[in-house]
């Protein structure tokens, strides 16, 4: 049972608009959340996700404001986090409400090319941009803390996310070195997390107005260092999975203060059908949960319609930078290793960079990028040099066998080969049958793709009898369920 702080239902009681129940807000409190999850769509579309789901016994109801979104009945005996489906990248376990913020990033007609995420781990909101820039343009993620950096970097690539650039920092310190370099920016803020108390019934026990107001003071520092890195024309969203006005309206707000020339509030009335239910008077979605059965969550949208003064002047550009672009021989060798051992054909507008012998596959929109600030992760790590050819990277493979067709060096594996693999094993060629066996047999030994459900899992190596399992140590499971 959810216990909520007297004080907390005080001031909330307060905000509360006049056309809800405080005793549903009290009574919803206590439901656990349904649960839901986000298909990937840089690996799979959402009517092949739900009929090789629903096959598999899944309940799969669609969430209003997105369209990869779905809550799942029927599957509280499955570990969502141990399928096969969720280790190989086809879909993210997210809350729903907080699919609200990236489908209102991208609400435009015009898709935005150079995105900031101010605070990112562990990757939901970060991957759901990625997939609707399409692995396109370069989406900047950064993450406060460092041991939630690895998280995110973890999701990244699990996802296939390719064109992003990780950076580790205190996210006040964009509009200095960033100064209106962002076509959109996401800002979810830290926050008091009053909206998470259906997920985490002690989330409101300790409650106090003070914490709340010293969380503020942080938002506003934020909001305005996201703005000042935004473009003028921009979108900057802001949002919280907290409920009080301190943290939301009033931050929105104390921006337009700020910048009264510059700031516009974008109205999400329409962003999906049913909208207006949780909108406020300045546009805003303030999602309280009973309306739509979710989190508590607020969503704003602000346009930036003028440049604004910067602060400080632009920092001395870093020297040392450790890459140097591939030379046109090494970057021929490795298209064609590419395209002769996977069929992959390596985006011929990305740029292929070198390092202490490895090669990295960057993002052509990270270039200008490079001396302004440190970034922990850029693009993909593409291979690594050998002393004869090359070394396909685990991560290079699986995000870039999801732009075509699986080639003649690729094998398809049932469920229970799919579950070996990702638990670290060989698979014996004598496992197959019929046309695959065949295939097998006809295929020259080496390295070669397996999939499933027709998206890649990994590399193995054909020694004739078996296929050597080449997945990273660090991505081999203890336990790997199926969801049949």
């Amino acid at each position: 049972m959810a216990q909520l702080n007297p004080n907390f239902i005080s001031h909330i009681e307060k905000e509360l608009p006049t056309h809800l129940s405080m005793d549903e807000f009290i009574a919803i409190c206590d439901i656990p959340l349904r649960k839901s999850i986000r298909v990937n769509t840089l690996k799979i579309t959402p009517p092949t996700f739900v009929e090789i789901m629903t096959q598999a016994g899944w309940q799969l109801q669609s969430i209003p404001w997105c369209a990869e979104g779905f809550w799942i009945d029927g599957k509280d005996d499955v570990q969502l986090g141990n399928t096969i489906e969720h280790i190989q990248g086809l879909f993210y376990i997210q809350e729903a409400s907080s699919m609200l913020p990236p489908t209102a990033l991208f609400a435009d007609q015009t898709p935005p090319e150079l995105v900031l995420d101010v605070a990112s781990a562990p990757g939901s909101k970060t991957t759901q941009i990625a997939a609707l820039m399409k692995n396109n343009g370069l989406l900047v993620a950064n993450e406060y803390s460092a041991s939630r950096v690895k998280v995110l970097h973890a999701n990244v690539l699990r996802m296939g996310a390719s064109h992003t650039a990780l950076t580790h920092f205190d996210g006040r310190v964009f509009g200095e070195y960033l100064y209106e370099s962002f076509d959109a920016i996401l800002l979810d803020a830290p926050c008091g997390g009053e909206g998470t108390v259906r997920k985490d019934p002690l989330a409101l026990k300790h409650w106090n107005i003070e914490d709340v107001t010293a969380i503020g003071e942080t938002q506003k520092d934020l909001i305005e260092s996201a703005f000042l890195a935004l473009k003028p024309g921009g979108t900057l969203v802001y949002s919280t999975c907290t409920l009080s006005q301190l943290e939301n309206q009033h931050i929105c707000q104390h921006l337009q203060q700020t910048y009264p020339n510059a700031v516009e509030f974008v109205s999400l009335k329409n962003l999906f059908d049913g909208a207006s239910k949780a909108c406020t008077e300045e546009g805003f979605l303030h999602v309280w949960p009973q309306i739509f059965d979710s989190e508590g969550f607020f969503v704003a949208k602000i346009r930036k319609t003028a440049s604004v003064e910067r602060i400080k002047k632009q920092p001395k550009l870093q020297k040392n930078f450790p890459f140097t672009p591939a030379g046109e021989k090494q970057q021929a060798e490795l298209r064609q290793y590419f395209s002769d051992s996977f069929a992959i054909a390596l985006p011929e507008d990305d740029i292929i960079m070198f390092r202490d012998d490895e090669y990295w596959l960057f993002p052509a929109m990270f270039m200008p990028f490079i001396g302004k600030m440190r970034f922990q992760r850029i693009g993909l790590k593409l291979a690594d040099a050998m002393k004869k050819g090359y070394k396909a990277k685990h991560e290079a493979i699986i995000a870039l066998s999801t732009s075509a067709p699986l080639g003649p060096r690729s094998v398809t594996l049932s469920a229970t080969q799919a579950q070996d693999f990702l638990m670290g094993r060989d698979i014996a060629t004598d496992s197959f049958t019929g046309t695959l066996h065949q295939q097998l047999a006809n295929t020259a030994h080496g390295e070669m793709l397996v999939s499933y459900h027709d998206v890649v899992l990994g590399v193995v190596k054909h020694l004739g009898h078996r296929l050597k399992n080449n997945l990273p140590r660090e991505l081999v499971r203890d336990k790997v369920n199926l969801s049949l």
